[in-house]
């Protein structure tokens, strides 16, 4: 059966008012974009164009199950890592060795990163780390406001951060692409950013003496200081490090683990150098905190497979990356970073599919580097983690800090850092060949 852009365009408009009507009563991204999908395999299948919807939806439940366990996977790592004391016995060691408050904030920054780039998603540095981070750095004289936007800024940049960024995985894999070549590009862009960060937030504080500092911190076990807690602390670490590199310098010699398994046998690891007497029933907290802690992520990108199913079937996708095709270049780099973070507010993960797929097409047919350009747009949908109706990570950011502000005065606060590393990414955007050495 025939069908026009005409009856395109309706089934499109339909699945925006379903995710807007969703979104109201619902309450939930996720189960908004699911319901938006439902309704295009419903007019899909209303116009004859498919004969098994139910398989649609099915098969876009799958598509990122992958992605889905490596979440599962890693978070579980991180959580076995903390309960460890690991996390915490690595930040005492920080502040009584690190006496330089621009040292110390860098530090902080640095440990900021480390959650959200092993498992891709922001939200899980602030659940580890982000009350710990903003403690220290109000005690380095940073007012509150700062502070927040301090731990906000550094879980977006680490759920960008190498090796894991969703966003980059979602895109490389509608595009047929290698997910090879992104380290450095991802990389340098957040080391110039954050450093920006921290200057900027930092200038003009003062901080308060190492002791206090101490006292606020939780104590960690005896066994995780001196040369044997070195080992505890650095080992599933060390472990993760040494399958990555040896997974890129051995390919053929060396077996395909998959990243879930990587983060399983790292898991492993971390209990056996745990110190702390933690038998089955205390692991089953930290399985099921982690089950609960990581359910809205997997929910997103499970929802996100449904939404690009069916886009793919009733040709929305084809519609939407036509659009983009047509648009003159002037104007995308004119608009990409609103639409970019605003799309992210609105459909999570999905924005990648949405709007970073067809763009890496349009990119490729002009000659571009699209290792280079599918990077910059990992690093701008990051800065949408703040904006309705999702708020992910910046409403769990001021839960976690117990911030008093307003929501519009903590956006002022971000506005600047976010900003450079939308910069930083457009000028990748725009110049891709001027980086393509990196990749």
């Amino acid at each position: 059966m025939t069908y026009t852009v005409l009856d395109i365009v309706i089934i499109f408009v339909a699945m925006i008012a379903a995710f807007v009507i969703g979104s109201k009563l619902l309450k939930s991204t996720e189960l908004s974009m699911a319901l938006a999908g439902v309704v295009a395999v419903i007019f899909t299948w209303a116009h004859g164009w498919t004969a098994e919807p139910v398989r649609v939806i099915v098969e876009g439940l799958f598509t990122n199950l992958d992605l889905a366990m490596t979440f599962i996977f890693a978070t579980l790592f991180i959580n076995v890592y903390s309960a460890s004391g690991a996390m915490t016995a690595l930040t005492r060691g920080l502040v009584s060795k690190v006496n330089s408050k621009w040292l110390l904030m860098a530090c902080m920054a640095v440990l900021m990163l480390i959650p959200g780039a092993i498992t891709g998603a922001g939200s899980v540095s602030v659940f580890v780390l982000g009350a710990m981070v903003y403690s220290i750095i109000r005690f380095m004289g940073v007012s509150e406001k700062k502070a927040t936007a301090f731990v906000f800024v550094f879980a977006i940049m680490s759920a960008a951060c190498p090796p894991i960024n969703l966003w980059t995985m979602l895109m490389t894999a509608q595009a047929n692409m290698p997910y090879v070549g992104f380290e450095l590009l991802l990389l340098i862009p957040i080391v110039i950013a954050g450093a920006f960060t921290i200057i900027y937030l930092g200038w003009g504080a003062k901080r308060a003496p190492k002791e206090e500092i101490l006292a606020s911190l939780p104590q960690v076990n005896e066994k995780m200081s001196g040369v044997g807690g070195a080992v505890r602390i650095l080992l599933p670490l060390l472990a993760l490090v040494l399958m990555f590199v040896l997974t890129l310098v051995i390919p053929f010699q060396m077996p395909v683990l998959g990243l879930p398994l990587m983060f399983v046998i790292c898991t492993v690891i971390s209990m056996l150098c745990n110190p702390n007497k933690m038998g089955v029933k205390e692991y089953w907290k930290v399985l099921d905190g982690t089950m609960e802690q990581v359910f809205p992520l997997v929910a997103t990108v499970l929802s996100v497979g449904i939404l690009q199913n069916a886009m793919a079937a009733s040709g929305v996708k084809g519609l939407i990356g036509t659009a983009f095709v047509l648009l003159p270049f002037i104007w995308i780099y004119i608009l990409i970073l609103v639409v970019a973070p605003f799309a992210q507010g609105c459909m999570s993960y999905g924005s990648a599919i949405v709007i970073g797929t067809p763009l890496i097409f349009m990119f490729n047919t002009a000659g571009m580097n699209v290792t280079v350009v599918c990077a910059a747009m990992s690093l701008m949908f990051p800065i949408g983690d703040c904006l309705p109706p999702s708020r992910i990570v910046g409403r769990l950011t001021l839960e976690t800090t117990g911030y008093t502000g307003s929501y519009g005065s903590f956006l002022k606060q971000i506005f600047l850092p976010c900003l450079v590393l939308g910069l930083l990414a457009l000028l990748m955007l725009i110049e891709p060949g001027w980086f393509a050495f990196l990749a």
